[in-house]
């Protein structure tokens, strides 16, 4: 693709990249919050796909007004909406959705996973992990999410830059969604990339040397601190000063790493581009996350949130809520499919869209739909998989599985298996214990 001569200079970088390289010492980089270690194994499976780019749609978006829309059931049921014929039989979606009519031929779209756990925390760590777990809040993460299983395994495509990329960050800085490696270590959690990619002024994480600090003058300070923490290591022998080590080494990596710079540099898309994707902050997310898995990133996440916009915990005015965020999250979605498809790249990367569970087969007294893990719908395109159907489906109200019944165990072992890597494997915990990566599930047979 043709990119505007401009890149982000060699020796610039703000004042809070600079405090963040002079907060080495003890802690690490503060960086080391941002990149982390390359793989600990090997993948050993025959799928197809090199990255993964997850729409993690926080709140739980409606089933009914979206993917699986009920045009014969009662008002009460079926909802405001009109539903749009698509290129895919068989498949509805909403009037507020029509780019995703064009593109439906190139989706996967499953309509009968379900769960138990209807609270937010509860069921995000499951959807996400592949472990049910209660009172999750309490708790805290107990298992690592995808994008931290993918980095353990599989690491970056390309080695100066990060495996795993959260935008504009990881839930798990203030909300607790559970995307970070867990037991595995803060060397797999994710990359933030710090801000809302639709600024214009948008630089990425701010990890360039400032104007007075040289390669060589930070690679003495490199060198220093190194020995200094090896000092230290072998004072007490502690693994978490060893892995603060590690991550610090690749966080300096990074710092000189023009690739992991210029991928950040939205400004070096056409500005047909960006319109393509939209001026907005789904679609600035979707074509950031386009530029990164072509340069080396294994998995991203997008994750918005922005009250009654971007957050699709719709207990009340759904109507008005889906008006407004539709047509945004239409627009990058399809977008990103058309592109990667036009630049010969969908069997290389894997797209998904879901949240923690569906919402509630009736609309109620607040024109809104509560908490419904009984029933949702998970959208997948590219990657190797086999699209262009629909796998299951839900009773005439979509409040139940139909046919073809699915856990979240069975979607993460289809991702895992499509990004080559063996669903049937395990990971250490923290006491050197094997855990299975899903410990029910197995990958989806119609789209393997």
């Amino acid at each position: 693709m043709a990119t505007q001569a401009h890149s982000v200079p060699d020796a610039s970088l703000n004042r809070r990249a600079v405090l963040r390289i002079g907060a080495l010492g003890f802690g690490g980089l503060t960086l080391e919050q941002f990149l982390r270690l390359r793989p600990a194994a090997g993948a050993s499976s025959s799928g197809r796909a090199r990255a993964a780019i997850l729409f993690w749609l926080a709140g739980g978006p409606s089933h009914i007004d979206m993917y699986d829309m009920k045009p014969a059931a009662p008002a009460e049921v079926r909802g405001p909406f009109q539903p749009v014929v698509t290129r895919l039989p068989g498949l509805l979606v909403n009037e507020y959705m029509p780019r995703h009519a064009a593109i439906a031929d190139r989706l996967a779209v499953v309509r009968s996973i379900a769960h138990r756990l209807g609270v937010h925390d509860d069921g995000s760590h499951w959807m996400q992990t592949g472990y049910p777990l209660l009172n999750a809040r309490q708790q805290g993460q107990q298992y690592p999410c995808e994008g931290s299983i993918v980095s353990y395994f599989r690491g970056p495509n390309r080695p100066d830059m990060p495996a795993y990329v959260c935008i504009p960050e990881d839930y798990q800085t203030h909300l607790g969604f559970y995307q970070t490696g867990a037991f595995l270590g803060r060397r797999y959690d994710a990359l933030n990339a710090a801000s809302d990619p639709n600024n214009r002024r948008y630089g990425g994480p701010g990890f360039v040397l400032p104007p007075d600090v040289s390669l060589e003058r930070l690679q003495d300070r490199r060198g220093l601190l190194r020995q200094f923490d090896r000092f230290r290591s072998r004072l007490d022998g502690s693994d978490q000063l060893r892995a603060a080590d590690q991550v610090q080494q690749q966080a300096y990596e990074l710092i000189g790493s023009r690739s992991a710079r210029d991928a950040f540099d939205l400004a070096r898309e056409p500005e047909a581009m960006h319109t393509l994707y939209g001026r907005h902050a789904w679609g600035q997310a979707a074509l950031l996350a386009r530029r990164l898995v072509q340069a080396g990133v294994t998995f991203v996440t997008i994750n918005l949130y922005e009250k009654d916009v971007d957050w699709w915990d719709d207990h009340y005015t759904l109507e008005p809520n889906l008006v407004k965020r539709l047509p945004r999250y239409d627009q990058a979605l399809s977008a990103l499919v058309e592109d990667l498809g036009q630049q010969g790249l969908s069997d290389e990367v894997l797209v998904a869209a879901y949240g923690e569970f569906g919402r509630t087969p009736r609309i109620d007294a607040n024109a809104g739909r509560g908490h419904w893990p009984q029933a949702m719908s998970v959208v997948l395109s590219g990657g190797g998989l086999r699209c262009g159907q629909i796998v299951g489906s839900t009773t005439p109200d979509g409040g139940q599985p139909h046919d073809r019944p699915l856990e979240p165990g069975d979607l993460l072992a289809t991702l895992y298996a499509a990004l080559g890597i063996d669903p049937a494997r395990t990971i250490p915990d923290r006491l050197g214990r094997a855990v299975p990566l899903v410990p029910h599930g197995k990958p989806i047979r119609e789209l393997i």
